[in-house]
């Protein structure tokens, strides 16, 4: 289990995990052998420490011992309190028996230390990661990117559709694919990026011919016309349709497909609110390391690619 650093909740209900949480003796194996496991936090007492289920037993990981902090920063209690609830890493580092009564000591940090060490540190800008969403802010999302370590998926970096919200792509809780951005600075920071996975202009726009109705959704309004998304890697402009507004479903009818110019015309033949229709998470790429991804047709004189080397990002 040390040697897979995946976001927190992924060895949760796993036998390994189960066989080493849920007995004294498989506490104590751990214990001796320095493994990372993982734990539902049940309570945060009054002086933020968190109450981690083990079985029969309860463990602790003291407030100071909940997250491994960037130097010069301190453990804030908001991010100890919403872990409640939820599953976490630890290393057991200490079992305390007096008579009847067993105390399990934890550490969240030293699980995300060695993650860090063994795993964050030695990735490189285009490796493919698994990641998890864990909160949402109008600019971009926060992953779990190992034991809990959180990345930046910045909103422009989600998608070439463009979206107001990263609520209009993903859900908390969700597990992604996501690429190495950038590699860790100066601070121990990683970022993400995601639209390199979704496939390019040719892949998505292969998809649909000239003369067919397909489903969308309305991404934008604009005085010449409206934006409308077939697919997270694609949209479309239609003629401008009184009543329309952003954020609606909508079936378009293709007028033409101009790879040349990446362009596709669409006029909306129906717009609506309801429940979205799009497959918003079908990966072209599942795994391995991108150099480089040309978003492009080599028939189209616009050049959009990612270009990725060491800690830059073209």
């Amino acid at each position: 289990m040390t040697e897979n650093y995946k976001p927190e909740g992924y060895y949760l209900n796993t036998p390994e995990n189960k066989e080493h949480t849920q007995s004294l003796a498989g506490l104590e194996y751990s214990f001796a052998t320095g493994l990372t496991l993982e734990g539902r936090v049940c309570l945060c007492d009054s002086m933020h420490n968190l109450i981690v289920e083990l079985g029969p037993y309860k463990g602790i990981i003291p407030k100071e011992e909940a997250l491994m902090c960037l130097p010069g920063e301190s453990v804030r209690d908001i991010a100890v309190i919403t872990r409640v609830g939820k599953a976490v890493c630890f290393k057991i580092t200490d079992i305390i028996k007096s008579g009847t009564e067993v105390n399990i000591i934890l550490s969240r940090r030293k699980a995300q230390e060695e993650c860090f060490e063994k795993y964050i540190k030695k990735l490189s800008a285009g490796d493919i990661i698994d990641a998890k969403i864990t909160h949402e802010e109008p600019f971009g999302c926060f992953c779990d990117i190992g034991n809990g370590i959180i990345s930046l998926l910045s909103i422009d970096c989600i998608s070439v559709s463009r979206i107001l919200h990263p609520r209009d792509r993903f859900y908390v809780g969700q597990s992604i694919l996501a690429v190495v951005k950038n590699e860790v600075d100066d601070y121990g920071r990683i970022t993400l990026t995601h639209k390199e996975l979704l496939g390019t202009w040719e892949e998505n726009a292969g998809r649909y011919s000239a003369g067919e109705t397909a489903a969308g959704i309305v991404r934008s309004i604009e005085p010449y016309g409206i934006f409308v998304e077939l697919a997270p890697n694609l949209a479309g402009l239609a003629e401008w349709r009184e009543g329309v507004e952003e954020g609606q479903c909508a079936a378009v009818y293709i007028k033409s497909i101009v790879p040349e110019k990446m362009k596709i015309k669409l006029v909306i033949v129906d717009s609506y609110n309801g429940e979205k229709t799009l497959k918003k998470h079908e990966y072209f790429i599942n795994d391995g390391h991108l150099d480089t991804w040309r978003y492009s047709p080599d028939c189209c004189d616009r050049i959009i690619e990612t270009v990725f080397s060491g800690n830059q990002l073209d």
